[in-house]
């Protein structure tokens, strides 16, 4: 009897060999990038979670929370970070997953989720009242906490966020990476290659149809890329459509000064469906249209959000 392998069992254990080569390369990556890119800012532990954040200038505190896939850097890159900072006393958050803060898989983000672990974070922090700023995912983020802690939210800016549940084809494809065992694997071999070889074509997707402005390239990309961000961007992906659930029936309570801004070509999120929406459904909201501008806004027009901040802190002054 032979004892050779067969070809079955030649390519398996070929197949075997480049995983495990793959999965060993990508963690290797990963450490380096981190080490690249260490935090520039503080951590503060709340509920077992690590996170990290920013803080800068004076003033009424404003807390600004960023969208699925990217972290502080891409506030940082905006330029919002800094201008607001000339008034305000900024807090920016690594949410969970990204950046540098830790995501326990014990517990499922879902928005709810989020929003009570930031309401603590920010009272540890001593920071009871905050004006509060979000885009995309950062927005459900945002909305959420206003509407479950209202006494905590001073006034609420929202850019470029999904409201409204409805079928996303595109959620349920890039939830892969987070669906345990097979997104695993995923997300340490060919996701990370796979994202790096569409980032040029994700960021026309996010930016268009404006342009990618020069400042971004500031952004860390191999940080996004890492398999531990990877899996919180897929897991947010998949939880889009029940943050929208869980919270569409609570806006016409909001009572606090609320703005929100879109870009008119966003080609992530349909703003009719969802930012003028919420706009009707929000008392006494203001609603930007922001021309030529697509779903990264506070990157394209830093100055209208900044705006959109300001008019929100002149309302609040006025109902003083």
């Amino acid at each position: 009897m032979s004892s050779r392998p067969t070809n079955t069992q030649i390519y398996l254990a070929a197949g075997v060999a480049a995983t495990v080569a793959a999965v060993v390369a990508n963690a290797l990556i990963a450490r380096k990038t981190e080490r690249n890119n260490p935090p520039n800012g503080k951590f503060i532990e709340v509920d077992g979670v690590r996170l990290h954040y920013v803080e800068r200038g004076t003033g009424q505190p404003l807390v600004l929370l960023h969208g699925n896939g990217v972290s502080i850097d891409d506030l940082e890159s905006s330029g919002l970070l800094d201008l607001a900072a000339n008034h305000h006393r900024v807090i920016a958050f690594d949410r969970p997953g990204f950046g540098h803060s830790s995501r326990p898989r014990a517990t499922i983000w879902t928005a709810e989720a989020q929003a009570a672990l930031f309401h603590k974070a920010l009272l540890q922090l001593g920071v009871p009242r905050f004006l509060l700023f979000g885009h995309s995912w950062g927005a459900c983020v945002a909305v959420r906490l206003a509407a479950d802690y209202p006494q905590a939210v001073a006034g609420l800016v929202l850019a470029s966020g999904y409201y409204y549940p409805g079928f996303r084809a595109d959620a349920l494809a890039m939830g892969a990476p987070a669906v345990p065992g097979f997104g695993d694997v995923l997300r340490y071999t060919v996701s990370p290659l796979l994202g790096w070889l569409m980032w040029p074509k994700m960021l026309r997707t996010l930016f268009g149809p404006a342009a990618v402005p020069a400042k971004f390239g500031a952004f860390p990309r191999d940080m996004a890329l890492r398999p531990s961000q990877l899996r919180a961007s897929a897991a947010e992906a998949m939880l889009m459509i029940p943050a929208a659930y869980g919270a569409s029936e609570k806006y016409g309570d909001l009572r606090m000064p609320v703005a929100i801004v879109a870009g008119e070509g966003d080609r992530i999120v349909d703003i009719d469906d969802q930012s003028s929406r919420l706009h009707d459904d929000i008392p006494g909201s203001t609603f930007r249209r922001i021309k030529g501008g697509g779903h990264m806004v506070h990157q394209t027009a830093t100055g209208e959000v900044m705006s959109a901040i300001d008019d929100v802190e002149r309302e609040i002054a006025t109902r003083m």
